[in-house]
């Protein structure tokens, strides 16, 4: 039994007392009593079934309030369970983007440092690919095809065509083209020809020495022997 019952069963027992006590004063009193004690019966009657009737409805306000506050914690709990589940899912949603920033820079480090050692080995071996002027056996005479041949492995494989093209325009690939209205002397036509004394004495007479010359000239001066052959086709000289 609930409490509510137990209470609506106090009340039905109240009044079944009352009812009794009506009936007890009937019994020792007079007979103008016996009006009161009809009376009293009638009532008692009535008072008898009204707890019932309460009992019932004070029973259905019970249940009624305890579904509604069934139904008040089942929201409230549900609401407390979907904000745990919206904290949790926004964790991992964090969780998850944080890692996938860290992958994303980690897969661009790498890349970049791919880059950088592909570009460094390509310079390595670009070094590697070229001889030093001083490498050469030394010959009275040379011919064009020789000249080229050394030039070829002395000047880096992406800048030969450039380098060609100041060549022959400057001179033919004569070594020991003079220009008579200058002191302009050799493959790329120094200006003065002692310049080329700086790669080796024998430069008068040594196309590796001047190649090794007139490749530095263009690396200091326009950064590179296209930098010089795009130069000289703007102005004609370089």
């Amino acid at each position: 039994m609930s409490r509510i019952s137990v209470r609506g069963f106090a009340v039905a027992s109240a009044t079944a007392v009352t009812a009794v006590g009506s009936v007890v004063g009937v019994a020792s009193g007079s007979t103008a009593q016996n009006n009161d004690v009809e009376a009293t019966a009638s009532g008692a009657t009535l008072l008898a079934d009204i707890p019932a009737g309460q009992q019932a409805q004070v029973q259905t306000a019970s249940l009624t309030q305890q579904a509604e506050t069934m139904a008040i914690a089942a929201d409230a709990s549900a609401k407390k369970d979907a904000e745990e589940a919206a904290r949790k899912a926004a964790a991992e949603t964090a969780v998850a983007k944080k890692k996938e920033a860290a992958e994303k820079a980690e897969r661009a480090e790498r890349a970049e440092r791919e880059a950088r050692e592909r570009a460094e080995a390509e310079e390595a071996a670009s070094r590697s690919a070229t001889r030093d002027a001083s490498s050469f056996a030394v010959q009275s005479s040379y011919t064009i095809a020789e000249v080229q041949a050394m030039a070829r492995q002395i000047v880096p494989a992406d800048q030969f065509q450039c380098f060609s093209n100041i060549v022959d325009h400057e001179s033919s690939w004569n070594y020991r083209a003079d220009n008579p209205t200058s002191d302009a002397y050799g493959l790329v036509q120094a200006l003065p020809g002692s310049k080329m004394a700086s790669a080796g004495a024998d430069w008068a007479t040594n196309p590796a020495t001047q190649i090794k010359w007139g490749l530095g000239y263009m690396n200091d001066r326009y950064g590179s022997p296209c930098g010089a052959w795009n130069f000289w086709q703007a102005n004609h000289w370089y």
